[in-house]
């Protein structure tokens, strides 16, 4: 990136920091400093496993563990063993802990509000709009996919929630027990691989890749989540793919689909996929497409 570019983010990311005031000790008036607020913020009504809010926040162990601890002295979050698992720790907001989340959601509205009042009507729509996009490109930017192993956890929440999305899609349903097999090696070093993208550590799309023979390649499995689309994750895990390939010395992939899934076809075109001659006898797929990897 150039010299202006990364000028430009850290200028803004300064602005954005003073405005809402995070540099403040005591934030939104309410006594406490802007991380216990976020923390309390996230913990919310029903309650927060420990382990997964660490990883949301992104936050080392340590220092997640000093601001619960602040929180409890003041009276406002209890942290106590999981019901469902005694290895796991669960944070909740106390009653009082529930008023001062309460305050602060009044107190966030004002500061919003403070942000646009200055501005006339079409301004407003402007930076909602731009603040909006940025928000977006932010959380494209949060998404991390690596390889994983296709019986793990994460691959498996991905695929049940795939097979369901297409059995509600397709005129005829879906079940994967009379598509094309796919045993879970297939995807496996050195057969194939199974990628998975994690958005806050939590899986929101895959895809896989398994070896047809020495230089050509077969993508399966794509999906993202509904709730993540629009940040481009599809994209992400179908160059991922496309890479791995490349690294392993293929020369080209192919992959088929079925005309109700009018993203995903859109997508392979946008990737430089060419429509090829039927290569399976999936009885779901009505369309086969192939690229030639550079």
């Amino acid at each position: 990136m150039s010299s202006h570019g990364l000028a430009q983010i850290r200028s803004f990311n300064r602005l954005v920091t003073q405005r809402i005031g995070v540099l403040q000790a005591n934030y939104l008036d309410q006594g406490r400093p802007f991380g216990e607020a976020r923390v309390m913020f996230e913990i919310g009504r029903e309650g927060a496993d420990v382990a997964d809010l660490r990883r949301r926040l992104e936050l080392d162990s340590g220092y997640l563990s000093r601001l619960l601890r602040a929180l409890e002295r003041q009276g406002l979050v209890v942290v106590e063993a999981s019901a469902a698992d005694r290895r796991a720790r669960v944070a909740r907001l106390t009653p009082r802990g529930r008023i001062e989340v309460e305050a602060y959601d009044v107190q966030s509205d004002r500061l919003a509000q403070s942000l646009i009042d200055p501005l006339d009507a079409a301004q407003r729509r402007r930076l909602i709009a731009a603040m909006g996009e940025v928000e977006r490109l932010l959380r494209a930017s949060a998404v991390v996919v690596e390889v994983a192993p296709p019986g793990s956890a994460d691959a498996r929440w991905c695929l049940a929630r795939y097979f369901a999305e297409l059995a509600e899609r397709f005129d005829a349903g879906y079940d994967p027990a009379q598509a094309a097999p796919a045993p879970e090696d297939q995807f496996a070093p050195p057969k194939g691989w199974f990628v998975v993208a994690r958005l806050e550590g939590r899986p929101v799309a895959c895809g896989a890749l398994k070896r047809v023979d020495a230089e050509t390649g077969e993508i399966k499995r794509l999906w993202t989540d509904p709730a993540s689309r629009g940040l481009g994750l599809g994209r992400k895990v179908l160059l991922t793919l496309e890479e791995l390939g490349r690294a392993a010395g293929l020369r080209r992939v192919r992959l088929d689909s079925n005309g109700a899934l009018t993203e995903a076809i859109g997508l392979y075109a946008k990737a430089g996929y060419d429509p090829v001659a039927r290569f399976n006898d999936d009885p779901y797929a009505q369309m086969w497409f192939a690229k030639t990897l550079d």
